[in-house]
């Protein structure tokens, strides 16, 4: 099985790498009159990396959310003893 994992890893960072070394031209991103120009690889790492980041965010949130709203069966059960 860690073969295969392994396998995998190789794979997706090879394609990576091809990716980025046939995608060198520049791309310019505009929000709110500022431009930002930088290679295609860069942005979409940017992009991707914030992607996770607020996934995180977003997930802990929403666990955080749903045990303080469980959170009165623990107190239920514990007033009961």
């Amino acid at each position: 099985m860690r073969f295969l994992c392994l396998l995998c890893l190789l794979a997706v960072g090879t394609v990576a790498t091809v990716f980025v070394l046939q995608n060198d031209q520049a791309l310019t991103l505009t929000l709110f009159n500022r431009g930002v120009t930088a290679p295609v690889a860069a942005i979409l790492g940017i992009v991707y990396a914030l992607g996770m980041l607020t996934g995180w965010s977003l997930l802990g949130l929403l666990r955080r959310s749903f045990n303080a709203a469980t959170d009165f069966r623990r107190r239920e059960a514990a007033n009961a003893r």
